[in-house]
């Protein structure tokens, strides 16, 4: 009874947890505690030496600094949360694929090959990070030549023993930070957890989070509102401003006429990807091939409620950016997904899978609409033509889940095999890309083909 309460409740707790009017409150209460206090607008940044995205984020911390009158200071992290990165290797793999996109998007430096994952020498750039950011607290200032020039050695495999020290730095606190480097990145890394975090190339502002280039938009706009700096505009959007703004292809690309999504229903980024894929094959006259999977959670594989709630304000404020409803988040976890995907393959034997899967993600994502229940499906099955009393019957058949889990693993081991290792993925033509964010590259591949 508990249970079903609580449940009932859900949505309406999303989506006020993920309001507008709860986040101009907080921001509202922030900033007056910072008037009050006579504190000027700090944002904390988290690095890490081995991460493709905090690279390409150091890259441009001056030129956001210069740009909003903002003091920016950075700390140095190392060691990952292992229970927020269930495939970590897969996920650095394609972190430095998707770097790669980034640096050539900004026209930031970037290697061409992956540097050895080597701790020792991790440790030692760190150790050098460390050094930087002592200097930095004690000047009131970032040196980002400086501490962009530890990360390019590392990544482009040059010297680091020669890095990191600047000529006004005092030798007794060098001997200092080397001797309880260790303690300093943990104590580093205490403070992202303790403030609600878990990933590098991390800033924080005013209680939100912002992740790398792909969310440095969002703090603009933040700044912009607040009138902080000379800035006008925001600059961080290339990877979505222009997208589906040209006008549609008169004769696509034979070669390249299909897109395909793999897919998971209870992936609030998927319910992004989905819609965008949706708008990108239209626009294009692609043919579109969705693949669903199983979520992770569903695998076996955790999902930490830190990990939930980012995810949660995450996807809301991406939303917004792209005119897409989310919010009122009925969670489809456990039966809402085995439903969801025991009548996908009615739905794709009338040729309505997609309309099936979009009225499916924008019930449980922006409409509260409980899919575990059969008012809740019937609703979704009815809205996209098909018969629901046949739907019942595809529902009680006694194998039910075993029909579909087959074909569930299939997809996901065609993911992995592509290299990818989470949802949203896109595969179009060579071209794969893991991220509702991508999307935009595919559109541009597009165009070069054309």
């Amino acid at each position: 009874m508990t249970f079903g309460f609580k449940k009932h409740l859900q949505p309406y707790a999303a989506r006020l947890i993920s309001s507008n009017a709860l986040l101009v409150m907080k921001r509202q209460w922030y900033e007056s505690w910072r008037k009050l206090l006579k504190r000027e607008h700090q944002v904390d940044v988290y690095l890490r030496i081995n991460d493709p995205y905090s690279y390409l984020l150091v890259q441009v911390l001056a030129d956001v600094e210069r740009r909003f009158d903002v003091r920016l200071q950075f700390k140095t992290i190392l060691n990952l949360q292992q229970d927020m990165y269930p495939e970590e290797q897969l996920w650095h793999h394609n972190a430095f694929i998707d770097a790669t996109h980034l640096a050539r998007l900004y026209q930031l430096d970037w290697p061409e090959e992956a540097p050895q994952d080597e701790r020792i020498r991790a440790e030692q750039a760190s150790q050098l990070l460390l050094q930087q950011e002592a200097q930095s607290l004690k000047n009131q200032y970032c040196d980002w030549a400086a501490i962009e020039s530890v990360f390019k050695n590392y990544w482009f495999q040059q010297a680091l023993d020669s890095l990191g020290d600047s000529n006004d730095s005092d030798p007794n606190d060098s001997e200092s930070i080397v001797h309880s480097w260790k303690d300093l990145l943990r104590a580093n890394e205490l403070c992202l957890a303790k403030n609600g975090h878990y990933m590098s190339a991390m800033l924080h502002y005013g209680g939100e989070w912002y992740w790398g280039l792909d969310r440095l938009d969002h703090l603009e706009r933040r700044l912009l509102a607040l009138g902080q700096g000379e800035a006008t505009e925001v600059f961080f959007d290339k990877t979505y401003a222009q997208f589906c703004q040209t006008k549609p292809l008169t004769q696509p690309d034979p070669k390249h006429k299909k897109l395909i999504l793999y897919f998971s229903i209870r992936s609030p980024y998927s319910h992004l990807g989905l819609q965008q894929a949706v708008t990108l094959a239209q626009h294009y006259q692609l043919s579109l091939d969705v693949k669903p999977i199983l979520p992770m959670i569903m695998r076996g594989l955790s999902v930490p409620n830190t990990k939930k709630m980012y995810i949660l304000h995450d996807t809301k404020r991406e939303a917004q950016k792209l005119g897409i409803d989310y919010g009122w988040v009925a969670d489809p976890l456990g039966e809402g997904v085995n439903r969801c995907y025991s009548l996908f393959k009615y739905a794709q034997s009338q040729g309505v899978e997609i309309e099936y899967l979009l009225n499916y993600a924008q019930a449980v994502n922006a409409q509260g609409v409980h899919s575990d229940t059969d008012e809740g499906l019937k609703l979704i099955v009815e809205r996209t033509g098909l018969d629901w009393a046949y739907a019942q019957t595809l529902l009680k058949q006694s194998d039910r889940d075993k029909q579909w889990q087959g074909w569930a693993e299939g997809n996901r081991q065609q993911m992995l095999a592509l290299g990818s290792w989470g949802v949203p993925t896109y595969q179009y033509g060579d071209l794969v890309l893991w991220g509702q964010d991508r999307v935009g590259l595919i559109e541009q591949a597009i165009l070069q083909q054309a």
